[in-house]
């Protein structure tokens, strides 16, 4: 059997329920004409490039399938027809891609700490803030409090 990848859009008004109720449709009918699907992504609701049929963001689904080409051709017609799916792309690869895609890791990299703001920083950081600030008074050593 082929290897394939595929990418859906689906419009930006339906629920994630509804997505993956789609997603769940299209792999029985992979399952049911001898494939498989090897994984699912949900990359969640983005922005598109451009509108598509008035949608300015879609929820972006990545499926490995390994079936044969019929499988894949009844899916690919499946989705023309159903009103819900924006747009979608396979790609025949000669193997899947193991773990999390570029996208998912791409997200994972959002939890970074962030750089500081200019304005979060001590006066003491600064030198040049700290030379303008004046000196702390420090008691002189002979004397007595």
């Amino acid at each position: 059997m082929a290897l394939y990848e595929n990418v859906l859009i689906a419009r930006q008004d339906l629920s994630t329920t509804q997505v993956e109720g789609i997603v769940e449709n299209l792999e029985k009918v992979i399952t049911d004409n001898g494939g498989s699907i090897e994984k699912k992504e949900f990359w969640g609701l983005r922005s598109l490039a451009y509108k598509i049929k008035k949608n300015r963001k879609g929820h972006y689904v990545l499926m490995n399938i390994d079936a044969p080409a019929p499988a894949v051709h009844e899916m690919e017609r499946l989705m023309r027809i159903n009103e819900d799916i924006l747009r979608y792309q396979t790609i025949r690869v000669d193997e899947l891609e193991e773990g999390p895609s570029v996208i998912l890791q791409n997200k994972d990299r959002d939890d970074r700490p962030r750089r500081p703001r200019r304005d979060d920083f001590d006066k003491s950081d600064n030198p040049a803030a700290a030379a303008t600030a004046p000196a702390a008074e420090t008691p002189s050593e002979g004397a007595e409090a």
